[in-house]
């Protein structure tokens, strides 16, 4: 049969936070479907967006908009310049946001959405969505359209959004996890045997999960690493049911769907984290009425705002919000001073050494430094810890600038730069390694696959 080049369907397999170093090098043996689509297509290191978190780099790969853009800087984003007050980045927030499947709908293809972050709540669309894990529990309405919800729980009954995964409860996680995964992949399964569609999209959050939970136990250069521990196969084994899972998929498409598998950044492991408001607190530049007696987060300091010139979000990389007058409800810094207070937090935070007394890879920006348009509540400055080895702590009551592991709960790896690309076309030869990419063009990518201007 002929096919012609403007009828070919798409197949995007996303899993959040897969490294390049693990699917490409270390893992890719153990690994039959994944391996056939590396070796015989086209595949690159994912270079992820400023910053390299689910939310927003989801959307950026989605949208091919950065998240200045956007006006969507991470999992929570401020409210109306509060000091302790913010949302969630639900799908809410990126309503004005051309997507891909936007603008495959105005060509009349429909789309199929599962799992994409964040697809909470649901919204319609030319085709189906079951949303991401954002979604509190299946109580909620979480597809479009809503009689969808019904189809999916004769496939698997209550459907499983997330896991606990910052826990000390690791057998149980593994358990959930698995059960999780099974299931998204039934629903996959189903939907693409039963539903038209002509793109399809789906992102499993179980990796991102599991590296979290069971890093050091794999990776030698974590500095908490057990070697030879019972759990030193959980992530390669995660991803071998993962492969199983694609392979049986891949035998549901026909020769004329070309599949990608993309990641929204990558995993490494963490070093430790950095109290960034303790360090606030030490330079003056945070000041309180009174140091907790216990570790409590930002919302519950009692800060002294009338004092304080800057403070500090925890997260995979640090957000410095300076105390604006004008801006802020007790702002203090003046206009004249906001750029020499900015410099002067850079060039200090630059210098820190890490816990060993050893110079760091740190880089503090300006968020216009990043991005060509800025919208939304952006932070003053945006820090990337020893380039993203060091978590940022928000929390305060440590007593000291550094700690051996999150402060928010278990958590064993970092996120990094380089996620993974792959194209695989059974009709055509792939042109194997390619030169990094960034996931801002993987947009443009599928509108050429599918031969939409």
């Amino acid at each position: 049969m002929f096919f012609r080049k403007n009828s070919k369907k798409v197949f995007v397999i996303g899993l959040d936070s897969t490294p390049a170093k693990l699917l490409f090098e270390d893992f890719k043996e153990e690994l039959p479907n994944l391996r056939k689509m590396i070796e015989e297509g086209t595949y690159a290191n994912f270079r992820s967006t400023h910053p390299p978190i689910t939310i927003p780099a989801w959307m950026s790969i989605c949208s091919g908009k950065t998240a200045g853009e956007m006006g969507v800087y991470g999992f929570r984003t401020r409210t109306n310049n509060s000091y302790t007050k913010f949302d969630i980045s639900t799908s809410f927030k990126f309503k004005n946001v051309e997507k891909i499947w936007d603008k495959l709908a105005k060509h009349g293809k429909k789309s199929i959405l599962v799992g994409i972050p964040p697809t909470y709540p649901p919204y319609p669309i030319d085709g189906c969505m079951v949303s991401g894990f954002i979604c509190p529990n299946s109580e909620k309405e979480y597809t479009y359209p809503e009689s969808l919800k019904k189809e999916i729980e004769r496939v698997c009954g209550e459907y499983i959004f997330d896991v606990v995964f910052r826990t000390e409860e690791r057998d149980k996680l593994i358990q959930n996890v698995w059960e999780m995964t099974e299931e998204r992949f039934a629903v996959i399964e189903y939907l693409v045997k039963n539903k038209r569609w002509d793109f399809f999209m789906f992102v499993e959050i179980g990796v991102d999960r599991v590296q979290h939970a069971f890093w050091k136990y794999y990776d030698p250069s974590h500095p908490l690493y057990q070697p030879n521990h019972r759990y030193k196969n959980v992530i390669l084994d995660y991803y071998k049911l993962i492969d199983k899972r694609i392979g049986r998929i891949l035998s549901l498409l026909d020769k004329n769907t070309v599949i990608y598998v993309i990641s929204d950044h990558g995993a490494k492991a963490m070093k430790g984290s950095f109290c960034l408001n303790e360090w606030l607190i030490k330079e003056g530049y945070l000041v309180l009425n009174k140091y907790p007696q216990n570790v409590v987060p930002l919302e519950e300091l009692d800060v002294n705002w009338s004092k304080t010139r800057a403070w500090g979000w925890g997260g995979y990389y640090g957000r410095i919000f300076i105390n604006k007058k004008g801006r802020e409800k007790q702002g203090i810094v003046d206009e004249e001073d906001y750029e020499k207070l900015r410099n002067e937090l850079i060039i200090k935070l630059e210098r820190e050494k890490d816990k060993f007394g050893r110079t760091w890879n740190t880089k503090v920006y300006k968020p216009e430094e990043l991005y060509n348009i800025l919208k939304g509540d952006y932070p003053d400055l945006m820090a990337y810890f020893d380039d993203l080895a060091y978590r940022s702590a928000g929390t305060v009551g440590h007593k000291k600038l550094f700690l051996d592991e999150n402060d928010t709960g278990p958590d064993d790896a970092m996120h990094d730069w380089e996620g993974v690309f792959v194209r695989y076309d059974p009709r055509e030869k792939g042109r194997g390694k390619k030169e990094t990419m960034s996931i801002l063009d993987f947009k443009a990518n599928i509108m050429e696959t599918m031969n939409i201007g």
